[in-house]
C-alpha cells in the first residue's frame, strides 16, 4: 500500500514539474517575441529618422529658395528694394557641415596622417576622420584662404604689384617656399594667384596682400573677417603665407570647409584646378616663370579608380609637418579630403588615395 502511495506522489510531482516546464518555456517564448517586436520597432525608428534627416536636409533649402522667390514677388508687386535687401543680407551664405550619421571613425593602420577629415561636399557633411576638431597647424594650406581673400578683393587681375627689396630677403631668411619674383619685377595679379597656389609662393602671397588690402596686416584682418563669415570658431590666421605662427591654427574639418568654399569660387577652382602656368614675360623674366603645383607634381589625380582629384594644395613646416587639402569628384558627388601632421610628403599623397578608394560611398 505505501509503495502505490509513493508511486503516486511521485507522479503528481512529476506532472507538476511538467507543467511549471511548460509556463517557464511559454514566458521565455513571449519575453523572446518581446524582444524581437522591441529591435524591430528600434530599426524602424532608426529608418525613420535617416529619412526625416535626409528630407529636412533637402528641404531646407528648397524652402530658401521659395523665401527668395517671394521675396522677389514682392519687389515685383510694391517695387520696395529696401525690404528685399535686408532680408537677402540675412540669409545665410555659407552652412557649417556636422558629421553624417554614418560618420566612420579612421583606424586604419596604414593611413600615416594623423589628422584627417572627409567632407562630402554635396551632402554637406563629414563621413569619416580622425581628430577632425583638434587644431592643426595649416602651413601653406593657408594660401587656399589667402586666394579666397585675393580673389574676391582684387577687382582687376591686370593690376600689377612691383616687389621689394626688404620683403624679399625677408622671406630668404625665413626659407620659405618662392614662386621666384625678383626685386623690382611688376607682376600682374593674375600671376601673383598661380604664384601663390602652384609653387606655395610666400613671395606671391605678400604681393597679393599688399595688392588686395594694401598692408599684410589688412589682409590678414580681411582673412579672419572671413573665417567669421563662413562661421569658422576654430580657424584664425596671421600672415598670408603659411609661415608658422603659434596663434594661427585651423582644424582639420574647417580646411576642409575653407576648400570647398574656394572651389565655389570658379576663379579659385580654376587657379588651384591648374598644373602647370607661365607668367608673362617681364624685364627681369624675359620668358616669364615657369609654375608647377606641387600637388600634381606628385600625382596625376586618376590613381583611385572612378575619382578624379580636381585641385588640391599642400603644405608644409617644421611644426605642422605635411599636410595636403585636395578636391575630387566621383560620380554627381564632390569630396574634400584634408590630412595633417604627417611625418613625409608623400604620406599624404597615398594617405589621400587610400582614404578615397576606401571610404567614398
Amino acid at each position: 500500500m505505501n509503495e502505490y502511495y509513493d508511486y503516486d506522489e511521485a507522479l503528481k510531482v512529476n506532472q507538476e514539474r511538467k507543467r511549471k516546464a511548460a509556463a517557464l518555456k511559454r514566458k521565455r517564448q513571449a519575453q523572446i517575441r518581446l524582444i524581437k517586436r522591441n529591435i524591430l520597432c528600434a530599426v524602424i525608428l532608426i529608418a525613420l529618422t535617416l529619412i526625416v534627416i535626409q528630407f529636412l536636409r533637402h528641404i531646407v533649402p528648397d524652402i530658401s529658395r521659395q523665401n527668395e522667390l517671394k521675396q522677389e514677388m514682392v519687389l515685383a508687386d510694391t517695387g520696395n528694394y529696401d525690404d528685399v535687401i535686408t532680408v537677402v543680407q540675412e540669409k545665410p551664405t555659407f552652412r557649417y557641415a556636422l558629421k553624417s550619421v554614418m560618420y566612420k571613425e579612421m583606424t586604419d593602420t596604414d593611413i600615416q596622417s594623423p589628422y584627417i577629415a572627409l567632407l562630402d561636399v554635396t551632402d554637406n557633411e563629414f563621413i569619416a576622420g580622425k581628430q577632425i576638431n583638434t587644431r592643426i597647424y595649416p602651413a601653406s594650406m593657408t594660401k587656399v584662404m589667402s586666394l579666397i581673400i585675393a580673389v574676391e578683393n582684387i577687382k582687376d587681375l591686370n593690376e600689377t604689384y612691383k616687389f621689394g627689396f626688404d620683403e624679399l630677403n625677408y622671406l630668404y631668411i625665413e626659407q620659405a617656399s618662392v614662386a621666384g619674383f625678383s626685386v623690382d619685377e611688376e607682376v600682374k595679379a593674375k600671376d601673383l594667384l598661380y604664384g601663390l597656389v602652384l609653387p606655395s609662393g610666400a613671395d606671391a602671397a605678400y604681393g597679393i596682400a599688399r595688392l588686395a588690402a594694401g598692408s599684410q596686416e589688412a589682409f590678414v584682418e580681411l582673412m579672419n573677417e572671413k573665417c567669421d563669415e563662413l562661421g569658422l570658431k576654430n580657424t584664425h590666421f596671421c600672415n598670408p603665407s603659411g609661415l608658422h605662427d603659434e596663434n594661427q591654427y585651423t582644424t582639420p574639418a574647417e580646411m576642409a570647409l575653407i576648400m570647398k568654399y574656394a572651389m565655389s569660387n570658379e576663379e579659385c577652382a580654376k587657379v588651384l584646378g591648374t598644373y602647370q602656368y607661365t607668367t608673362e614675360a617681364t624685364p627681369q623674366h624675359p620668358q616669364g616663370i615657369s609654375l608647377t603645383s606641387t600637388m600634381f607634381s606628385r600625382m596625376y589625380g586618376n590613381e583611385v579608380e572612378g575619382v578624379t582629384i580636381k585641385a588640391g594644395k599642400t603644405g608644409y613646416t617644421d611644426q605642422a609637418h605635411n599636410c595636403l587639402v585636395n578636391y575630387a569628384v566621383k560620380g554627381d558627388k564632390e569630396y574634400v579630403t584634408v590630412m595633417a601632421a604627417a611625418g613625409n610628403r608623400w604620406y599624404v599623397i597615398f594617405d589621400g588615395f587610400k582614404i578615397l578608394e576606401r571610404y567614398l560611398p
